[in-house]
């Protein structure tokens, strides 16, 4: 028997009380890894973000389009990347459209460049016949494995969506299903030619884009060419900026700022709930076993050695409590919440699943708040008189 022991056997004293003081840890820890999840999923496409590509869109707002010429202008610029002579530059517009059948059911539409958009993006995995057959159909559509299965679609399928942004019934031929290597691209959407959407008359002014996706040879350069892309067009009637592309899915999360900071203050709020619960069942031990503790002093431990006594079992209740939540969390994010989440709000939240290391962060915080709790009653019966314990009646 040792001073770690025996701290430890203390958690054992009170066993319905460790117990409903670990489930309640254990609650805040699976609202912790919730809430976490919900951050990193949505910021998840700007943590990942391609260092080669850059962005570029109108100056004063992102909702004002360029001219599609200036996509020829900035293939010409020194630092572009090229693949057999050709520029790696493509574009695209916001689309904005649903299904008749399910309203409700939010994914992105997006016009671009078949030719160019697969090569640019070149971490979609696509079928070859199926990208093929993409780039040769004008109204062929390219759609993410996630809304696929959610809207129960497949290859050879003809769907109707309505239009929002640009009214009218618009008619799609599903020619290909893509998956994605990395978080960059979501699995939710719908990619049709820009070309289709050109040519139809409620598309005003024609040969207009909403932003420009360029890669670059060196992601080290990406700054300096930002600019001289942004330097050239300056002297036009429209002028641009161009960024990165975590700096543009940043731009994008500014709309949720608010949402985000809610979030980190409920987490914060959660952090603080743990605190509490396990610093008053600390301290309530601490104070029954306050006579026990001056008997231990009246034959030779220290004060130091209390102190242990307390943080051990502070340290051994948040660990328990800590991969109580953990099971939980696994169970109820990884295995229900996610798959559903993934495929029926994937355009929101794509990649809904706690990361290894996130679990290990929140074991780390429940074992770290359990020290914190355990500080100021650990103080105390470091600082108990052998008299004053002894004295002490239970």
């Amino acid at each position: 028997m040792n001073l770690a022991t025996l701290g430890v056997k203390n958690v054992a004293r009170h066993k319905g009380r460790t117990a409903l003081t670990a489930i309640g840890i254990a609650v805040a820890i699976v609202l912790f890894m919730l809430m976490r999840t919900v951050v990193l999923s949505w910021t998840g496409a700007v943590d990942a973000s391609a260092k080669d590509r850059i962005a570029t869109r109108h100056k004063v707002t992102f909702i004002m389009q360029l001219p599609k010429r200036y996509v020829e202008d900035i293939g010409n610029m020194p630092g572009v990347t090229k693949v057999n002579g050709v520029p790696q530059v493509t574009w695209a517009n916001w689309f904005g459209a649903k299904d008749p059948n399910r309203p409700d059911d939010f994914f992105g539409t997006i016009a671009t460049d078949p030719a160019t958009f697969l090569s640019v993006y070149d971490e979609i995995i696509v079928d070859p016949a199926q990208a093929t057959a993409w780039k040769q159909d004008r109204r062929g559509a390219l759609v993410g494995d996630s809304l696929a299965k959610k809207f129960g679609w497949k290859v050879g399928d003809k769907v109707v969506l309505q239009g929002t942004i640009f009214p009218g019934n618009w008619e799609f031929n599903i020619d290909g299903i893509y998956t994605a290597e990395r978080r960059t691209v979501d699995r939710s959407t719908l990619w049709f030619h820009w070309d289709y959407l050109n040519e139809s008359p409620v598309f005003k002014p024609k040969d207009m884009v909403g932003w420009i996706i360029t890669r670059v040879d060196e992601p080290g350069q990406s700054a300096a060419i930002s600019k001289k892309i942004d330097a050239m067009f300056d002297e036009r009637d429209t002028q641009t900026v161009t960024m990165s592309e975590k700096a543009l899915n940043q731009s994008f999360l500014g709309f949720f700022s608010a949402i985000l900071k809610a979030v980190d203050v409920v987490t914060f709020a959660i952090l603080v709930i743990i605190v509490l619960i396990l610093g008053n069942t600390i301290a309530m031990g601490v104070r029954e076993r306050t006579a026990e503790y001056g008997c231990l002093r009246a034959i030779g431990f220290r004060g130091s050695h209390l102190a242990a006594f307390v943080v051990g079992e502070s340290v051994t209740i948040g660990l328990l409590g800590g991969l109580l939540g953990l099971g939980i969390s696994w169970l109820l994010v990884n295995q229900a919440l996610g798959p559903f989440i993934e495929e029926n709000m994937g355009g929101i939240l794509p990649h809904f699943r706690i990361p290894p290391e996130l679990a290990l962060v929140g074991l780390g915080i429940a074992m770290l708040l359990a020290l914190l709790a355990a500080v100021w009653p650990a103080y105390r019966a470091s600082r108990l008189k052998v008299v004053d314990a002894l004295r002490t009646v239970e």
